[in-house]
């Protein structure tokens, strides 16, 4: 969610405003061969692979000691007596994804659960980030470092960065688990010999590997995409002036479903995925 932001004279200052808020911190090797912080998108661009950008780390990295803390902390005040509202409300969330896990895993696998629980709490915090007022916390960024011209982005799903090391990770996991369940071979003729047996193995090939190769892919950029745009609405309503808060509320309201439906949906096809790895035909 945005916060008043003075109307701009002209569209080229608007779109620096826009661009200045889409820009990442990003650290990196410059092209003088000195490692430091970027000071522009396109020097960003030229630090290439090897270059982090460190407040989607940052508040990644905070968010999952967050999530970690309320959950640690819950556990520790737990009581069978007489639950309070916090317990209850952690309690909720856990059933929640415990009845989907059960809903849609149908092996043995004690790791299931908790990453579903892992996954929907941290992208959901992630996402949460996206109601933030635009200017607080790149501002304060600024004014701890400053530097008024300091890049900070604070929604980490929109980093194709983060969102990309998330849907990887499932995906290794998919292949971890395909292989220990049904071996390399039984996992590898999936592609071979499906669906038309060992004689059609080159068709087999080009009809299976797209759709596996595109789950870590699809994963990513529903994800990022999403809160990308979201997040680029944001700033835009955030030019209107102080004619935008009935704009912000609005459009606050739809996102937060947003929010959480996208962390759902990452949660579920995380299940889904390791659910068809388990499976042996």
């Amino acid at each position: 969610m945005a916060n008043s932001h003075e109307t701009v004279e002209t569209a080229q200052t608007a779109t620096e405003y826009v661009q200045h808020h889409l820009g990442f911190l990003t650290f990196g090797q410059r092209q003088d061969g000195s490692l430091g912080f970027a000071h522009s998108t396109q020097e960003a661009a030229d630090m290439g692979f090897w270059a982090i950008n460190v407040d989607s780390m940052l508040i990644s990295v905070l968010l999952g000691i967050l999530f970690i803390a309320v959950f640690r902390f819950g556990i520790k005040g737990a009581t069978s007596d007489k639950p309070g509202a916090f317990q209850n409300f952690l309690e909720i969330i856990v059933e929640f994804v415990q009845s989907n896990v059960k809903n849609s895993f149908y092996a043995k696998n004690d790791l299931i659960g908790p990453l579903a629980l892992t996954i929907f709490c941290w992208i959901f915090l992630m996402n949460a980030m996206d109601l933030v007022p635009v200017d607080w916390i790149p501002l304060l960024a600024q004014t701890i470092a400053g530097d008024s011209h300091l890049y900070f982005k604070a929604v980490p799903t929109t980093d194709l960065n983060i969102t990309l090391g998330f849907a990887i990770s499932v995906f290794f996991l998919i292949i971890f688990y395909s292989i220990k369940i049904k071996g390399l071979g039984g996992f590898l003729g999936e592609f071979a010999f499906h669906p038309f047996g060992k004689w059609a193995l080159p068709l087999n090939l080009i009809l299976e590997l797209p759709g596996f190769l595109a789950k870590p892919v699809s994963l990513a950029l529903r994800l990022y995409g999403n809160f990308f745009a979201g997040e680029v609405i944001f700033l835009v309503i955030a030019l209107v002036g102080y004619w935008q808060l009935p704009l912000h509320f609005g459009w606050a309201v739809f996102h937060i479903l947003v929010v959480t439906l996208q962390a759902y949906l990452f949660m579920m096809l995380t299940i889904v995925y390791l659910n068809q790895a388990h499976q042996t035909h």
